[in-house]
């Protein structure tokens, strides 16, 4: 969440990922994606460098909250019939589920 104000001064934290949009003309408006607006008292430079913040901070915690964990499985396709044994043999075509692209 970032922190903004509005017009009569009262702050409030808003989900920045829900912002569809930011007006400057000539008061700051911050549309949602569910059509709600808020008019704030920052500049769309500095709400813009608020949910750039916000976004490197998500990133730096889920970098250090990760770091004692072990590394990830391996994802991949593969068949109805593997039992996940990492002892098994590669897999062969026949294992591995086909890919076509999805018709439009």
């Amino acid at each position: 969440m970032i922190v903004v104000t509005r017009l009569n001064d009262r702050q409030f934290a808003i989900n920045p990922d829900l912002i569809e949009r930011i007006h400057a003309s000539p008061d700051t408006t911050l549309i949602m994606v569910d059509g709600a607006k808020y008019i704030v008292t920052e500049s769309m430079t500095e709400v813009i460098e608020r949910i750039a913040a916000y976004r490197a901070r998500v990133i730096a915690l889920a970098h250090t909250s990760g770091a004692s964990d072990p590394a990830p499985p391996h994802l991949g396709l593969v068949s109805e019939a593997h039992d996940g044994d990492e002892d098994d043999e590669p897999e062969t075509p026949a294992d591995v589920a086909p890919f076509a692209p999805r018709k439009i």
